[in-house]
């Protein structure tokens, strides 16, 4: 388990505090987080018959679990306020930017996942969708993803299925990762993101993707206009 250096209200499971004969830490909910990591492998790291594309749900996954760079914290409560859960995310996302590995080609599968097992459903919209909505253009103007998944599921559609909706999880959840380029398509409805994601990104983008650019959003130069 890892507490924040400045903060002991903010800590982090190891995959190996969830092994099987580990103990509780003190006020932490290990149920909850197998659970997460038990989705993770079983949903995310496998194929999906509605996906409506072969390959697992999140290629990602099981890298960062492999590679132990999978980090589930909880955060019991349901009278939260959408500002409660902002501040709470921010406070990770500093914290996940120093963690390590900081560099290097294995910093892109570190995740942080903000576990909320005891909000209601009928609070999911406000309290896991908003704030994720709101965070969003901060975090890839750094180069960072925020994703939501709860059971409702949320709206989002597959990106090859419109009729699936791939987000959903056992609990609420706001997760912090690294964007990387295949990312894209997550980022195409809102031109500020796509900006921002040329910025990081110009040089290192496929034909497909800087077509995918131009099409939805003209104007904005790829290496490939200029």
């Amino acid at each position: 388990m890892r507490v924040h250096p400045d903060d002991p209200s903010c800590w982090l499971f190891d995959l190996s505090d969830l092994s099987g004969d580990a103990d509780a830490p003190p006020g932490a909910d290990l149920h909850v987080a197998r659970q997460a990591v038990h989705w993770a492998r079983s949903y995310l790291s496998a194929p999906h018959p509605e996906l409506g594309r072969p390959g697992l749900v999140c290629p990602f996954v099981p890298r960062s679990l492999d590679l132990s760079l999978f980090f589930p914290t909880v955060r019991r409560g349901m009278e939260f306020t959408p500002g409660d859960i902002e501040a709470a995310v921010l406070r990770y996302r500093d914290w996940f930017l120093q963690l390590e590995p900081r560099e290097g080609r294995d910093a892109q599968y570190k995740s942080i996942l903000l576990l909320f097992p005891d909000l209601r459903p009928e609070d999911y919209a406000r309290l896991i969708d908003g704030p994720q909505e709101r965070l969003k253009p901060a975090f890839v103007a750094e180069g960072l993803m925020v994703g939501q998944f709860h059971g409702a599921p949320p709206a989002n559609p597959g990106l090859w299925n419109p009729d699936f909706r791939p987000l959903k999880s056992p609990m609420p959840m706001l997760v912090i990762r690294h964007m990387v380029p295949s990312d894209l398509p997550f980022l195409t409805g809102a031109r500020p993101l796509v900006e921002s994601y040329v910025a990081r990104f110009n040089g290192r983008l496929s034909a497909k993707q800087q077509e995918l650019i131009a099409r939805l959003h003209p104007g904005i130069p790829t290496s490939r206009q200029r």
